[in-house]
Formats: C-alpha cells, structure tokens, sequence
C-alpha cells in the first residue's frame, strides 16, 4: 500500500465538510462554518472573536463578518468585552442554543451511520480520531513540531 494518508485525509475531510454543508443548508439553511462557530462558541468555550478565529483556523475579519451575519439571523450574540479593547464577547442566543443542540445530535447520527455503512466500527474510528487530537495538542503544548 502507498503511503498517501496526508492526502487522503485532507481529501476526506474536504469532502466530509461539502457533505455536511450541503446537508445543513438544505435541513437547516446555515452553512457548516457557521454551524461550527455556533458550537465552539456553544459548547467548547470560544467566547471571543479572537478564540473563534482560532478555532476555525480562520483570521479574525473572516470571524468578524461570520459572527455579524449570525447576530442578524438572530442566533449570536455579539457584545464589546468588559475588559476593554477591540475585543467583542460572543454567546448564543436562545434560538442558536436550539440550533446547535436539535442539529448536533442528527449530524453526529449521520455520521456515525455513514462511518459504519463505510465498514469501520464507529466508536474505534472515533477512539483513534480523539488519540490523534490529543496528540496533536500535546505537541503544540510542548512546542514541537
């Protein structure tokens, strides 16, 4: 077997992200992006735009016109932070708590059916998946490359 798992795992993440893009703007009219700020910002503690961006691995202007369009549509709240500075706090609103917590639960399904139909047992491809992310963390921790 050829060692291409670096290219075959950005192809399967890209494509892994367009299905559940598609899947969420025809059932739910929000983009994944978008769905994915409203759960790290619900539920994995990113409370700045700053922590966002991060999170995303996106800039901060990027975040910044992300998180104005998802106060529009009502599921965000964007407010300037008591510390001071340019910084802007972010929390749901009652509607985008409802959003994250009714799609998270059906998306994680899919994909767990998706993941098992594929012929890998869902809670060992989850298992690894988390070992590599720890991993990874230790690493940037450490500072290594």
């Amino acid at each position: 077997m050829a060692r291409n798992l670096s290219f075959a795992l950005h192809v399967l993440t890209a494509r892994l992200d367009r299905m559940g893009d598609r899947l969420l703007r025809a059932e739910h009219d929000i983009s994944y992006p978008r769905f994915l700020a409203l759960v790290f910002v619900g539920e994995l503690g990113a409370s700045t735009q700053r922590a966002l961006a991060d999170q995303l691995g996106v800039t901060e202007p990027s975040v910044s016109r992300m998180t104005a369009v998802l106060a529009a549509d009502g599921l965000l709240i964007v407010e300037p932070d008591p510390a001071g500075g340019n910084r802007r706090r972010l929390s749901l609103t009652d509607r985008g708590r409802q959003l994250v917590t009714t799609v998270r639960q059906d998306f994680e399904d899919r994909l767990a059916d998706f993941v098992e139909r594929s012929g890998v047992p869902y809670a060992e491809y989850a298992e690894h998946t988390e070992r590599l992310l720890s991993t990874l963390d230790r690493r940037e921790q450490e500072g290594a490359r």
